[in-house]
């Protein structure tokens, strides 16, 4: 099979995945080739995400490296029988590809979960609050293009709540303060958000400022959850894109992260009254 051009998140995160596997069992390229009769370029064809694989061939590649980890060698079997390509390939080349790549991970998570210190987390965001925070990056954005992402952030929207992705927004009370567009636009979001805590699969809880300490994360977060813990990813949003950590030790230390948060937050009843409180203020 021809090498993939460009390959896509998933395709890179299962090719090192792949890497690790042999890293941990103590083999080189040449000799993990030996071992599955192929070519050493092959090898790194298939760890670079730049080569087909089949579930076949992970499984053969994992007993090569003596792989122990069954559900690790299952989740990565499954993840070949996916080749379909997202919707939000419409837009590469429109805009940053960073933003297709959240879209991507998003979709193939099992559940997300969020922490928020600027703004309300994207998949809760109505379209005038959207337009509002991307029309205030520095340097300013053109207006075409404040409308494609704008656009862009709404389909990932409603592709969640058609999936309805479990999710759980932590979010720092100063995020439910800041008025982007004014006083009416975030009188809106802000109902919206109480209609979204509402949901089944949604689960909004607020770190208030009076937290005795805070939960130990300044940076937007949105940790993502595979098939198994090995799988899990943590996009950090940055002014100069998404930046993605899914090395075991990054991992746990996110997830003390999260769990000192949980534990700072508001309950939903709670969180539902604050953020009541603000908006009927407004």
């Amino acid at each position: 099979m021809p090498p993939r051009r460009n390959p896509t998140l998933r395709q890179r995160r299962f090719g090192a995945e792949l890497r690790k596997m042999r890293e941990a069992a103590g083999l080189n390229a040449h000799q993990l080739s030996r071992a599955l009769g192929i070519d050493p370029t092959q090898v790194s064809q298939m760890e670079s995400g730049k080569a087909g694989v089949s579930a076949e061939r992970v499984r053969s590649f994992a007993a090569a490296c003596k792989c122990l980890n069954q559900p690790l060698v299952d989740a990565l079997a499954e993840m070949t029988q996916d080749r379909s390509k997202g919707w939000w390939e419409e837009y590469r080349g429109t805009i940053p590809d960073g933003f297709l790549e959240n879209a991507e991970l998003e979709k193939h998570s099992h559940e997300l979960l969020m922490w928020v210190t600027t703004h309300i987390p994207g998949p809760c965001q109505i379209l005038r609050y959207t337009l509002e925070v991307f029309g205030r990056l520095i340097p300013a954005l053109p207006r075409h293009e404040i409308d494609a992402r704008t656009a862009f952030r709404a389909q990932r929207r409603n592709d969640l709540r058609r999936d309805k992705k479990p999710i759980t927004a932590f979010i720092y009370e100063s995020a439910l303060l800041t008025r982007f567009g004014g006083d009416q636009v975030l009188k809106e979001q802000l109902e919206a958000l109480l209609e979204d805590s509402e949901l089944p699969w949604m689960t909004i809880r607020v770190v208030p400022f009076a937290t005795e300490t805070f939960p130990g994360a300044v940076e937007n977060l949105t940790y993502a959850v595979g098939a198994v813990p090995a799988l899990d990813t943590v996009e950090l949003e940055s002014s100069r894109g998404p930046i993605l950590f899914d090395a075991a030790s990054e991992l746990e230390a996110y997830r003390i992260i999260f769990d000192r948060t949980a534990r700072a937050a508001l309950n939903e009843k709670k969180s539902r009254d604050l953020i009541h409180r603000i908006a009927r203020d407004l």
